[in-house]
């Protein structure tokens, strides 16, 4: 075998794999082993590439092989700030379940001189390709990467892409990356913050098991919802008005006609008595007008994805999701191009006659292709353009004849047909008809009516899922009278626009740039996973509570985040990626930029959503406690491992506590006194404390248990954990006595050494001296001012009881434990 190249070869699922290989090799002297995956086999043949003769290594991946994730440390929900997750470090990395995948693709590539990749021609299919290039050229950093191009599983199409290999576009990748990595950020940070402020704080009654309720936000998917919402309440918004319209009808051998005041209609009911009035005194009409033209009804546009889908869902009722899932199948199976494309117009290159000549021998519609590749017909016409081109794929097209395979269900079947009878209407003349409109005159009011004649049905007769009504109306002539057969005045009520269906909701969505043609049915689907919307039997969507009330409460903050424009921005600029004229990083910074100020605003604004979820649900009744009160409580950024942000929340004991909420791996906390009853962060911010902002804190003490110098409330602000840097308060209860007295403590004035609320602020290590056992707060010495040592006495009358010490030999300063709880 010298002079051989051994190529490797990887498709995006192991039925494309196989297909082709079965394509390229005639399926002759074609070998099948196992890989390391038993699902992922390769495929061993032997192919010439422009007169070099390959010895080719076939095996496939199963959609990505590589995750993006956050590194360890911050997967925890409780592990951090949600706000960390806008900068926290991420990693691609291949998980558990493909390293049999990865092993398979290192063994081979190490043997192999030439990659060459077969997935999808997508952007998607594109990112997938460079997880497996990077796979590969860790272990053979000398092999030749080249890509397939291919639209369609058949003969022709699969030899030429083996014929015209091109290099991978790494513009196509890092627009997924920059999408994946955008999408993780803003869809962790803002499911943290929602699910754990409002999951245990209501009884949201679509939640089977509301402890592991995830209120999930994704941009595409809360956009999508946005649309929803706002249709659900232009409808319930909607107030029925009433109108009244006049209609003339008339009456002759030829048939009836009925003429509609050009008006329309009036909402006031006195003007429309007196012009009715007026056409009752003068009830002759007179024709002013008699217009008769041709007019064409246009078959559709070459056929993409968001078309098969709307189509698919008006004609059939399939949803989204099915519709893309029976296509894929077709498309593995070589009967229909691939399915995912926005392009809707044919390339010059394409032998459209052939496509044709290949449904020829349908029972069906078998006749129309023949009359179609018949000069003598006239039926022929090259298909319009939608002028719209991925540069990727062709429009969806049928690319194999069949009358109905074994094993396909009724929706595939109804696929194919809509794939077929959409190409043979796309390359048909469009249909011709004649119309005819009619205005009369009656006491100067203008009424019109209209009639059309179909002459020739041309694509229709392929196309039946489209009529053009019409009917005939009998014969006019300018200035002809005649006495109407009736005259009537009548009333009616304005209608609220209809509930949004599948097709309509897909259309919103392209026309706004949200989602890509391969995604748009998994960001629909996610909305009823959710359960954040509902779909009736007519396919039209309604939000539930919980969806209203979350767009609700985005709404009241002023932050339009359901609104589709913050993501058509996004997907704007990475389009601009994939097409070379942005950098990743530079959308990155700009979109995570954006989306962490919005995120940072709706934490401050989070009593909008409460306030939302207030009015759909019942507040629970469940005590909040453990990890799950640090919800967007954050008092300041932590000082120790600056990193992440210091959060107020209960520690086990029920004892509030404010703790870095990067722990284990950082440890900074401050134990609040055992005295405090209730504590909330405030949205005040600390004008003393740097660095800022620091968000003061409300404390309620129990009434027997008051620190000296604090009333049962107090709202104050802290130090750091180390005791580092200024601590204020501002309190009800501090005594004016105090107000010039500086503190041996902080050094700040207006309160005493006794008082200073900065005794109350020590990390783990100092409070294993100065705080009881239980958490109680710390005594200081009425001498020096330093905090005293809490101690047991151990004298034959006293055994066992606490007391404090001043540690300063130089101090007798010496107090029971009195009030204080043992």
């Amino acid at each position: 075998m010298s002079g051989t190249i051994k190529v490797l070869k990887v498709a995006e699922k192991p039925s494309v794999a196989k297909s082709v290989s079965g394509i390229l090799s005639r399926n002759q002297a074609l070998r099948m082993r196992d890989g390391r995956s038993r699902y992922n086999r390769i495929f061993e043949f032997n192919y010439s590439i422009r007169g070099q003769p390959c010895h080719m290594l076939f095996t496939s991946v199963t959609g990505h092989l590589m995750e993006l994730e956050f590194e360890d440390r911050f997967r925890k929900w409780h592990s951090c700030d949600p706000l960390d997750l806008y900068h926290a470090p991420v990693r691609k990395f291949v998980p558990e379940d493909k390293l049999d995948i990865k092993r398979t693709l290192e063994e081979e590539a190490r043997r192999c001189q030439w990659l060459v990749l077969w997935l999808d021609c997508d952007r998607e299919g594109e990112n997938i390709a460079f997880e497996v290039i990077n796979v590969c050229r860790a272990v053979n950093r000398h092999l030749t990467i080249r890509r397939a191009r291919f639209s369609a599983l058949i003969d022709r199409e699969i030899h030429h892409a083996m014929q015209n290999l091109i290099d991978p576009n790494p513009w196509f990748s890092d627009a997924v990356d920059a999408r994946q990595e955008i999408d993780l950020r803003i869809g962790a940070s803002f499911t943290r913050f929602q699910t754990m402020l409002l999951r245990d704080k209501f009884v949201i009654d679509s939640a089977t098991d509301d402890r592991n309720l995830v209120l999930s936000y994704g941009p595409c998917q809360f956009a999508t919802l946005g649309f929803v919402v706002e249709r659900y309440w232009e409808v319930q918004s909607h107030e029925p008005e009433e109108f009244w319209t006049i209609n003339c009808s008339h009456r002759s051998d030829e048939g009836v006609a009925t003429f509609n005041w050009m008006r329309g209609h009036l909402f006031d009911y006195t003007c429309a008595v007196i012009v009715y009035e007026m056409c009752v005194q003068e009830p002759t009409a007179t024709v002013t007008k008699v217009q008769h033209k041709e007019k064409l009804k246009y078959p559709p546009y070459p056929l993409n994805t968001i078309e098969l889908e709307k189509r698919a869902s008006r004609y059939f009722r399939m949803s989204s999701e099915h519709t893309m899932k029976v296509a894929e199948e077709l498309y593995q199976a070589g009967f229909i191009s691939y399915p995912r494309t926005e392009t809707d117009c044919f390339s010059s290159r394409t032998d459209l006659h052939a496509i044709v000549q290949e449904q020829q021998g349908h029972p069906d519609w078998g006749s129309y292709a023949q009359r179609l590749l018949d000069p003598e017909t006239g039926l022929w016409r090259n298909p319009g353009s939608g002028g719209h081109d991925d540069k990727a794929h062709p429009p969806i097209h049928p690319t194999k004849f069949s009358t109905g395979e074994h094993g396909w269900s009724q929706d595939h079947r109804t696929l194919y047909e809509l794939v077929v009878r959409h190409f043979l209407a796309c390359v048909s003349q469009p249909a011709v008809g004649a119309e005819t409109t009619v205005e009369n005159d009656i006491a100067g009011e203008l009424f019109s009516a209209s009639g059309r004649v179909i002459l020739e049905r041309n694509y229709l007769d392929v196309y039946r899922y489209e009529s053009w009504g019409g009917s005939m109306i009998p014969t006019y002539t300018v200035g002809q009278q005649f006495a109407p057969a009736s005259l009537t005045l009548d009333t009616g009520v304005t209608r609220p626009p209809p509930l949004l269906s599948e097709a309509d909701l897909l259309s919103c969505m392209d026309k706004a740039g949200i989602g890509t043609d391969a995604t748009m049915h998994d960001h629909i689907k996610k909305l009823l996973d959710q359960f954040y919307a509902t779909k009736d039997s007519n396919t039209r969507f309604s939000p539930t509570n919980l969806g209203e009330a979350l767009v609700m409460g985005y709404d009241d903050m002023g932050y339009e985040l359901w609104k589709p424009n913050l993501r058509s921005m996004m997907e704007f600029d990475m389009k601009q990626v994939s097409e070379g004229n942005k950098s990743k990083d530079e959308v990155l910074a700009t979109c995570l930029q954006q989306m962490k100020a919005c995120f940072f605003d709706a934490r401050l604004n989070k009593v909008k959503l409460l306030e939302a979820m207030a009015v759909f649900f019942e507040r629970s009744n469940r005590a909040v406690g453990g990890d799950n009160y640090a919800a967007g409580e954050v008092v300041r950024q932590c000082d120790l491992c600056q990193e992440s942000s210091m959060v107020l929340k209960k520690n086990r004991d029920g004892n509030f506590m404010v703790g870095c909420s990067g722990f284990p791996q950082c440890r900074n906390a401050i134990w609040l006194p055992g005295s405090i009853l209730e504590a909330a962060v405030t949205s005040n911010i600390c004008s003393s404390c740097n660095p800022g902002p620091v968000y003061l804190i409300q404390f309620k003490f129990r009434q027997i248990e008051i620190p000296p110098g604090f009333n049962a409330n107090h709202l104050g602000s802290r130090m750091s954990a180390r005791g580092r840097g200024p601590t204020t308060t501002s309190s009800n209860g501090q005594r004016s006595s105090n107000r010039h007295n500086g503190c041996v403590h902080c050094q700040q004035t207006g309160h005493s050494s006794n008082d200073c609320p900065s005794q109350f602020s020590r990390s783990r290590n100092s409070q294993s001296h100065t705080h009881s056992e239980n958490g109680d707060p710390p005594v200081s010495c009425s001498t020096c001012g330093m905090p005293c040592v809490l101690r047991t006495a151990n004298t034959a009358n006293n055994r066992g009881r606490k007391f404090y010490s001043c540690p300063s030999q130089e101090c007798n300063f010496f107090m029971k434990m009195g009030g204080w709880r043992q």
